[in-house]
């Protein structure tokens, strides 16, 4: 039996690769951006007692879900756009607002930190990956994508 040949023939286009840094940090954006939504659950939950509550406290309903709503969006939005100029720099300022709920669960302040260093990670192992990439694309100019 015999393995089908998986290597692109001459003048056949191939398709390029999504960075890894973008496939990285997309996903820890969307990842945090569902721990922001299930913090405001068990902060709904909570509310009404003393129990496990941060030193910022919201009352209100409709400015808990609205702050946690909006940094969902955000969260999101930045996710889809990390590709773009800037939106690493964007996805790096929304890691604040995201350890900034540990004042209202406290919580957040552990799961914002490991986030951030999921963050971190994802920059540098991404970057690394991504250069190793063009090295090897440098190096074997026949499988390398036509772009």
């Amino acid at each position: 039996m015999s393995k089908k040949d998986d290597r692109p023939r001459p003048g056949e286009t191939i398709k390029p690769r999504k960075p890894a840094t973008v496939q990285f940090t997309a996903t820890v954006l969307q990842l945090e951006a569902f721990a922001v939504l299930f913090a405001a659950l068990a902060l709904y939950g909570l509310r009404g007692s003393a129990y496990e509550r941060g030193p910022l406290v919201l009352d209100s309903t409709a400015a808990l879900w609205t702050v946690a709503g909006v940094l969902f969006l955000v969260l999101v939005v930045l996710s889809r756009m990390v590709a773009r100029p800037g939106g690493y720099v964007a996805g790096t300022v929304a890691q604040v607002p995201v350890l900034a709920m540990g004042l209202l669960l406290p919580m957040m302040f552990l799961v914002g930190a490991i986030f951030v260093a999921m963050w971190v990670v994802s920059l540098r192992l991404g970057g690394r990956i991504d250069r190793e990439r063009a090295a090897y694309d440098a190096a074997h100019p026949e499988t390398a994508p036509n772009t």
